[in-house]
């Protein structure tokens, strides 16, 4: 079995195959906590409102919906932008949003060509300004993309029932 910390570990060198730089990321975790690293390569990202996602877990209490997201995917990543109040839900580089943008305006795949601030593997707690809500169990530990919508199809019908949409 292994530890917290060599896993953390196994999963920050993973993740910085996805630098630009690996030794400056490293730098910018030890130093800021977030390290810019690619998407649409080893992985892609989901941006998510926060909104939408408190509206699929029926709570805003950040401790109860980090609960329901690690009940609610099978494995996977998700970190959330407290500042920015946004959930990035990491999935494959190559994987695509089988939705139409007009189905979930607010919700973007952040592929090829851009970068995201990601949170060190250790940032598991709700503070600063970005932890893991759900920290990736083993290198390459990638959400699902149909899991992803369901959540998302979940977020809208909860907020529609409370006319938030």
């Amino acid at each position: 079995m292994m530890m917290l910390k060599e896993r953390q570990f196994a999963v920050s060198q993973w993740l910085l195959t996805a630098a630009d730089d690996r030794e400056v990321a490293r730098s910018q975790w030890a130093d800021q906590g977030i390290a810019l690293l690619c998407c649409g390569g080893v992985l892609s990202a989901m941006r998510i409102p926060a909104r939408l996602v408190w509206a699929a877990a029926r709570t805003d209490d950040l401790n109860e919906v980090d609960d329901f997201l690690r009940r609610f995917f099978s494995g996977g990543a998700v970190f959330m932008d407290l500042h920015a109040q946004r959930y990035y839900a990491l999935v494959g580089g190559a994987t695509r949003w089988p939705w139409r943008g007009r189905d979930f305006p607010e919700v973007g795949r952040l592929g090829r060509d851009t970068f995201l601030g990601v949170p060190a593997t250790h940032l598991t707690e709700p503070r600063g300004r970005s932890y893991w809500c759900v920290p990736m169990e083993s290198p390459g530990d990638l959400t699902y993309m149909d899991e992803v919508g369901d959540l998302c199809h979940r977020g809208r019908a909860a907020l529609a029932e409370v006319g938030g949409l």
